[in-house]
């Protein structure tokens, strides 16, 4: 079932939501319409998560910023120290989905009984970002895709919902000052699911 944002409204839920906190979710059951939004009732979850647990772009753990311990004092040492690294979390590095599921998301049966082959997905796997401004769906429907992200580096001050660097929007709900890091949201959909 599509993916809900906390914050937002039932209604606001069922149809394309962009209110309330930001989250990471799965691309593939998060999106209205995406490959396992099985459910028919209309209702809304968690997009069943998938990488990224316990982590989102909202304020409180919104940015990562160059501090006293940070030597040297780089934007990019800041990212490493916590555990990330600059300019990742597109996908872009990644040939398939075998780096977000296991055996790749997805298997091909074979003829013999109990037998698949894995099948990773090769595009439109990466989990996807939406809230503060940034919405769950893309694209046209019924098929929705959704906006993935990455960490970029603000070069001045950045209020939510303007750019960060080209392509990528601070959707962590609050102004980021320069040399801060933030997972910003594509302002592109992401190509479909194959």
């Amino acid at each position: 079932m599509p993916a809900a944002l906390p914050g937002s409204t039932l209604t606001q839920n069922l149809a394309n939501p962009s209110l309330g906190q930001a989250i990471i979710f799965d691309a593939l059951s998060g999106p209205k319409g995406s490959p396992f939004d099985k459910d028919t009732s209309g209702n809304a979850s968690t997009g069943a998560m998938c990488t990224g647990i316990g982590f989102g772009s909202n304020a409180g753990n919104a940015y990562i910023n160059v501090n006293p311990g940070t030597v040297p004092a780089t934007p990019a040492q800041a990212l490493r120290n916590a555990g990330f690294t600059d300019d990742t979390g597109d996908g872009t590095g990644a040939a398939n989905s075998n780096i977000v599921y296991i055996g790749g998301g997805r298997c091909a049966a074979t003829v013999s009984p109990g037998l698949a082959v894995p099948n990773p997905y090769t595009a439109g796997f990466v989990p996807g970002n939406a809230g503060n401004g940034g919405s769950r769906d893309a694209g046209a429907g019924p098929a929705f895709t959704c906006f993935t992200g990455k960490w970029v580096t603000a070069v001045g001050a950045v209020a939510n919902g303007a750019v960060v660097e080209t392509g990528w929007v601070n959707r962590s709900g609050v102004t980021i000052a320069a040399t801060d890091s933030v997972f910003g949201s594509s302002s592109a959909a992401q190509a479909a699911p194959v």
